[in-house]
């Protein structure tokens, strides 16, 4: 217990005594926070550049074709037609075969140009919708962004000038270090 109450009291006399013993040899300093008076304060601005998507529709004719299914009617009854005209024009039974099966194909032939034909007519007379179309596209835009603000202060019968992130109002703080001049 005594060696306890003796090491409390050296560790105090401690913190006292060797503040005092070195004061001679340094300098102590002390800062302290005051309020400097504001002159003025005038925000400050960039010119930045900003792609901005932007989404711009339309309306727009757009052309449908007839929509006609292919048949092979056509072709097939050219076929039966040709086929009959051959075998009629035919005298001898082996003509009547030749002729039967070229007047087929003939006709099949004839059927299906004619099918075709009709089919581009009546696709090329299709129908015109109206539809909506829309894009996206970048656009760049030009915007002006607070930077911060110039502020212009007195303390102690100077003035000073610095740049702040926000207004600061009719005063500002400011850190005061004192120290004796040698």
């Amino acid at each position: 217990m005594r060696n306890m109450k003796h090491n409390s009291k050296a560790r105090s006399l401690a913190r006292w005594a060797l503040p005092a013993l070195l004061a001679p040899s340094l300098t102590f300093a002390t800062t302290v926070y005051d309020q400097a008076r504001v002159l003025s304060s005038e925000p400050v601005y960039e010119s930045v550049s900003v792609e901005v998507p932007v989404r711009e529709c339309r309306d727009q004719q757009v052309a449908y074709p007839a929509h006609h299914a292919h048949s092979a009617t056509v072709p097939i009854i050219g076929a039966i037609i040709g086929g009959a005209l051959g075998n009629a024009v035919g005298h001898h039974k082996r003509n009547k075969q030749v002729g039967t099966v070229v007047g087929a194909v003939l006709g099949g032939s004839i059927g299906a140009d004619i099918s075709r034909r009709h089919h581009r007519q009546h696709s090329e007379a299709g129908t015109y919708r109206t539809e909506r179309v829309c894009d996206v596209r970048n656009e760049v835009r030009h915007e002006e962004r607070l930077k911060g603000y110039d502020v212009r202060y007195v303390y102690g019968g100077q003035t000073y000038a610095t740049v702040m992130p926000h207004d600061p109002g009719d005063s500002v703080r400011v850190r005061v270090r004192v120290s004796p001049a040698e």
